[in-house]
C-alpha cells in the first residue's frame, strides 16, 4: 500500500468544497498546489475522504473486537479521535480481553452467515445508513427515454444556465472549460462547443487550470458571460469566440450576473472587491471596495444598483457612480453565501452559515423577517417569478431555501412563514430553481437526485437519480426542460414534455 500527500492534499481539497468551505478549499488549494497535480477529479467520488476514514475506524474496532481466535468481543463504539491514539487503542484491546465474553461462531444462530462478523456487519450498516441511496418510487422517476446525458467536462462541473431565448445549455468546470450545448430539437450544428480558459505565459496562451465558477447570459441570449479561478471574467458568443477578457480582480470570482438592460456585468471576487464592467468596452466601470472579507454573491437590484455580500457578515447596496452604499444590512452571525432581490426589486433576501434566512427592505435598517428553521447552513435562495411585476402577477410571491441539512423550505414571504418542507434528498442540497410558470421547482443534492416538486401542494412530481452529487439545477425558457450539473463531470438534460 502506497499513498502520496498530492493524493491527501486533494482528498482534503475536496472535503473542504463539499462540506461549503469555499474559501478554505481555495486557499488550501493554492498553498498544496492542487492545480499542478495529475489527479483526474471526475473520476474521485464524492465524500470519498470520509468514506476511507469510516474504513480505518471499522478496521481499528475490529483489530479491538476480535480475538486472537477468531471469536468477537462485545465493544463500545470508537471516536475517531480514540482510534488515532495508540494507547487509547491498546488500553481497550485489554479491557476487551479481560472483561468480554467471546461471541461464538454459532452456525445455527447467525443463519448462515459468519457469527464472528455479525458485529461488524451492524456496525458498518449504521455508519453507512447515510449514505444509502433512498429507493426513488418508479412512478415518479424520469425515465432514461426522457433524459440526455452530456459527456466532454473532465472534473466537476460546477454551474450551468440555459440560455433565455433558445434551448443552449452552458455549462462550468473545474477542467477550466465552460461549454455550451445545443439541445435544440432541429439542431444540426455540433453537440458542444468548449470554452477553454487561457492566460497568457511566456508570450503564448496555456490554460489557466483553473475552475470556472460563474456565468450568466446576457438577457436576449447573444453573449454568456464567465468568471474564474484564475481572476478573469470573459464574455463570449454564441458560437463559442471570446470577445473579450476582463482583467480587474486579484483573485478568484466568485459570482458575476449581467443588468437586464444588458450594458454592464457585475462581478465579485476573493479581493474583497465587487466591479461593474462595460460590456461593450470590457473596461471596469467602477470599482467598489467596501467589505472586509471575499465578496461571495452579487444581485442587480435595477440597471445601476445592485446589492453583495460577503464573509464579513455584511450587505451592502450601492449604486453606479456613488462613492459609498446607500445601504449596509448587518444581523447575520456568519458568513452571507448568497443574496437575491425579489422580483420587483423592493425586498431583498438573504442565507447565511448562521442557519438563517433574512428579508429585507431599502425603508428600513433591520431586517423585516428573521427566518429560522433549517439547522444547518443555507446555501443558496430563489424567488418564485410570480407576483406583481412578472409574467404572473396573480400568483403569490414564494421564496425557496436549500440547506445543508438536506431540505428544501418553501417561504410565504408577506407572512414570514413555511409554507412546505421537502424532505427527499438525503445530502446536502446545493441549488433550486423555479419553473417559468413558478408552478414548479426544481432542486439537487450532493445525493445524486434532481427533484420537481409542485409549489402549490408540496408534493413530489419527478425524480431523476444521476451518477455524481448535483451542483446546479436550472429550467429552459420553456419550461419543458431541466439542465443539471453534476460532480462526476456530467451534465444532463430532463425533457419534461408528456
Amino acid at each position: 500500500m502506497s499513498f502520496s500527500s498530492d493524493e491527501v492534499n486533494f482528498l482534503v481539497y475536496r472535503y473542504l468544497q463539499e462540506s461549503g468551505f469555499a474559501h478554505s478549499a481555495y486557499t488550501f488549494g493554492i498553498e498544496s498546489h492542487i492545480s499542478q497535480s495529475n489527479i483526474n477529479g471526475a473520476l474521485v467520488p464524492p465524500a470519498a475522504l470520509l468514506n476511507i476514514i469510516q474504513k480505518g475506524l471499522q478496521y481499528t474496532e475490529a483489530e479491538i473486537s476480535i480475538g486472537e481466535d477468531g471469536s468477537e468481543r462485545v465493544i463500545e463504539s470508537l471516536s475517531l479521535i480514540d482510534a488515532v491514539m495508540p494507547d487509547v487503542v491498546e488500553s481497550r484491546k485489554q479491557q476487551a480481553a479481560a472483561k468480554n465474553h467471546p461471541i461464538k461462531n454459532e452456525p445455527s444462530n447467525t443463519n448462515g452467515d459468519d457469527g464472528a462478523l455479525t458485529l461488524s456487519k451492524a456496525r458498518i450498516s449504521n455508519l453507512a445508513n447515510h449514505t444509502e441511496p433512498m429507493e426513488i418510487d418508479g412512478a415518479l422517476e424520469i425515465p432514461s427515454s426522457k433524459t440526455t446525458v452530456l459527456r466532454g467536462h473532465e472534473s466537476e462541473v460546477f454551474i450551468c444556465a440555459w440560455n433565455p431565448t433558445n434551448d443552449l445549455l452552458a455549462s462550468g468546470s473545474g477542467d477550466s472549460t465552460a461549454r455550451i450545448w445545443n439541445m435544440n430539437d432541429n439542431s444540426n450544428s455540433a453537440n458542444q462547443l468548449v470554452l477553454r480558459h487561457c492566460i497568457q505565459r511566456g508570450g503564448t496562451e496555456v490554460p489557466s487550470n483553473k475552475d470556472v465558477t460563474s456565468l450568466d447570459w446576457n438577457c436576449d441570449g447573444t453573449l454568456l458571460a464567465t468568471g474564474s479561478y484564475d481572476g478573469f471574467a470573459r464574455i463570449w458568443s454564441t458560437e463559442g469566440r471570446l470577445v473579450s477578457t476582463l482583467g480587474q480582480h486579484k483573485g478568484p470570482i466568485f459570482a458575476l450576473k449581467w443588468n437586464k438592460k444588458g450594458n454592464y456585468i457585475l462581478s465579485a471576487g476573493v479581493d474583497k472587491t465587487t466591479i461593474i464592467w462595460d460590456a461593450s468596452s470590457g473596461h471596469c466601470t467602477q470599482q467598489f471596495a467596501f467589505h472586509s472579507a471575499p465578496a461571495l454573491d452579487v444581485d442587480w437590484q435595477s440597471n445601476n444598483s445592485f446589492a453583495s455580500c460577503s464573509t464579513d457578515q455584511c450587505i451592502h447596496v450601492c449604486r453606479l457612480g456613488a462613492d459609498k452604499p446607500t445601504k449596509t444590512f448587518q444581523g447575520h452571525t456568519n458568513e452571507v453565501n448568497a443574496i437575491k432581490w425579489d422580483p420587483q426589486g423592493t425586498l431583498l433576501a438573504s442565507c447565511s452559515d448562521d442557519m438563517t434566512l433574512k428579508i429585507w427592505s431599502m425603508k428600513q435598517d433591520t431586517c423585516v423577517h428573521d427566518l429560522q428553521a433549517h439547522n444547518k447552513e443555507i446555501y443558496t435562495i430563489k424567488w418564485s417569478p410570480t407576483g406583481p411585476g412578472t409574467n404572473n402577477p396573480n400568483a403569490p410571491l414564494i421564496l425557496a431555501s436549500a440547506s445543508f441539512d438536506s431540505t428544501v423550505r418553501l417561504w410565504d414571504v408577506e407572512r414570514g412563514v413555511c409554507i412546505h418542507t421537502l424532505t427527499s434528498h438525503q445530502e446536502p442540497v446545493y441549488s433550486v430553481a423555479f419553473s417559468p410558470d413558478g408552478h414548479y421547482l426544481a432542486s439537487g443534492s450532493f445525493d445524486k437526485c434532481v427533484h420537481i416538486w409542485n409549489v402549490q401542494t408540496g408534493a413530489l412530481v419527478n425524480s431523476y437519480r444521476g451518477s455524481g452529487g448535483i451542483f446546479e439545477v436550472c429550467w429552459n425558457h420553456r419550461g419543458d426542460k431541466v439542465g443539471a450539473s453534476a460532480s462526476d463531470g456530467s451534465v444532463f438534460v430532463l425533457d419534461l414534455r408528456k
